[in-house]
């Protein structure tokens, strides 16, 4: 598996169903609903099948095979120049 993406988040933390919607590993929110019951996303390595799971950064979250990381918005480097 490749190193997770960095998706940066605005406040502390995120639930792990909107994450999943951010970081554009699902389409929507009843999308992530039915594979976190079903046991589909992990979070740091375990299985999490509470959609309303509080994240933070650092936090590394898997489904199919893609990977994301909660990042802080304010430490976070996209490398553009603006």
């Amino acid at each position: 598996m490749s190193e997770p993406m960095d998706v940066p988040i605005r406040d502390q933390s995120i639930r792990l169903g909107q994450f999943l919607k951010l970081a554009n590993l699902v389409d929507s929110g009843a999308e992530a609903k039915p594979l976190i019951q079903e046991g589909q996303v992990t979070v740091n390595g375990e299985v999490d099948t509470r959609r309303g799971r509080q994240l933070v950064p650092g936090d590394v979250v898997t489904l199919a095979g893609q990977s994301a990381r909660v990042a802080d918005e304010g430490t976070f480097d996209d490398g553009l120049p603006w």
